[in-house]
């Protein structure tokens, strides 16, 4: 008899997300229904996945366990955000409302304003302030269903507030049910006290700041901005070349507003990721087809900027790249949090299917993060990550909107959120 400390009896339906990783074309699509399925878990692992007849015949619950009555319930993993700016301070509602007025995201910035605005409020607050807003969000996020999530630096764009943050993303992933995944990313923008010499902000990141974040081991991942006013890819070449030989694995933000061949790029580099694609050219989304580096996209930017161009996430997946969908949440162009409603953007913005976007938001994520043999599926082995939703079938993830159907979320095999309600885990 395998030993389980945790049972959810008879889910209406469990979609596993499983098979092989990562998806592309038509795996996209599949989920992994089972249907009055049971899972168990222990010490935070799947133990088993399948009928009530095996469950009674192969698990015995321990005598302290935890048993869920699932009949009314639909489970699926964990959601893994893959890209977001977790640790910022202050917020740009101005901004916001300046856009809708008809201000373009680039003409803020040229203005001062846009990161450099975030940039400056980052600098300014505590360490201790900083965890302390990102706890908070990191409450949200699991409460709607996010159990793994990537969290990028990129708003001290100097060594100690870039330490700093990344500092704050290692002490809050200790003390959170939220797995964090730190990301590197002074080479968000160029800061103000730069602005005339960008090339010495170069050599900064090049020879001190990368070298120090290594040297502390306060990152996984690298990032760039390869973006028209930030960093041409000529200088995106030279810091990837710097940062993968310093030992990190590379993200990059490519071709957002301009086809610049970022996506490219991080083909050519085998990135980890080329995230937003909103401006790819056909070239990148060849390239990203015949490459192993995810296609992250972020439909929230373009929802939240109000722009009518989307990342062709149709043609990327038709073409047989691997697709993932993230939130990209930071203060100024997508302040959301929800990976649920990427998930419905994904459906309703960029024409995916929902079960393409399940497994843009689960597996593929995973997989983008190095991730892939730990989260993102349910199966024997890996973790117990699973979000229980109190619907009568996956279908009303997106088809019932304005609401959360989050019940229950369970986080290594420990139930976290009980009713849409944090509960301690301490």
């Amino acid at each position: 008899m395998k030993q389980a400390d945790l049972i959810i009896a008879g889910c209406r339906q469990l979609l596993t997300c499983g098979g092989g990783i990562p998806k592309r074309k038509a795996e996209l699509r599949d989920v992994g229904v089972i249907e009055n399925a049971w899972i168990a878990s222990h010490q935070g692992r799947i133990v088993y996945i399948g009928p009530e007849e095996g469950a009674k015949a192969e698990v015995k619950l321990s005598r302290e366990g935890t048993r869920i009555d699932g009949s009314d319930l639909v489970g699926l993993p964990g959601f893994i955000d893959s890209h977001t700016h977790l640790p910022f301070a202050g917020s740009r509602e101005e901004e916001f409302a300046l856009r809708i007025k008809g201000y373009t995201y680039q003409q803020l910035a040229e203005a001062g304003m846009g990161i450099r605005t975030t940039v400056r409020a980052t600098r300014q607050i505590s360490k201790n302030e900083l965890k302390a807003l990102c706890l908070k969000r990191l409450d949200q996020m699991l409460q709607l269903g996010t159990t793994t999530a990537e969290a990028k630096s990129g708003y001290g764009l100097n060594l100690e507030d870039e330490l700093k943050q990344l500092e704050v993303i290692r002490e809050v992933g200790q003390s959170h049910p939220v797995d964090l995944v730190p990301t590197f990313m002074g080479a968000h923008e160029v800061p103000e006290e730069y602005r005339s010499r960008k090339e010495d902000y170069i050599d900064l990141l090049i020879h001190k700041i990368i070298p120090e974040v290594r040297k502390k081991d306060l990152a996984r991942f690298f990032d760039v901005f390869c973006e028209k006013g930030v960093f041409s890819v000529e200088e995106t070449e030279r810091l990837v070349q710097a940062a993968q030989a310093a030992g990190f694995r590379l993200k990059i933000h490519a071709d957002e507003f301009a086809a610049l061949g970022g996506a490219e790029l991080a083909a050519k580099f085998g990135a980890a990721s080329a995230d937003h694609l909103i401006a790819i050219t056909e070239a990148g989304i060849q390239a990203l087809a015949r490459s192993t580096t995810v296609a992250t996209l972020l439909p929230g930017v373009s929802f939240f900027l109000m722009q009518e161009k989307k990342a062709p996430a149709r043609r990327l997946i038709d073409e047989g790249a691997v697709v993932a969908l993230a939130s990209d949440f930071n203060p100024g162009s997508s302040m959301m949090e929800s990976m649920l409603f990427v998930l419905q953007l994904g459906v309703f913005t960029l024409k995916m299917t929902i079960e393409e976007a399940l497994n843009a938001v689960t597996a593929n994520p995973a997989y983008a993060l190095g991730l892939q043999d730990e989260v993102g599926t349910l199966e024997v082995g890996k973790k117990m990550d699973l979000v229980l939703c109190e619907i009568p079938s996956y279908l009303f993830l997106v088809y019932h909107l304005g609401i959360n159907p989050i019940k229950h979320v369970i986080k290594n095999g420990r139930l976290v959120v009980k009713d849409g309600r944090l509960i301690d885990t301490a």
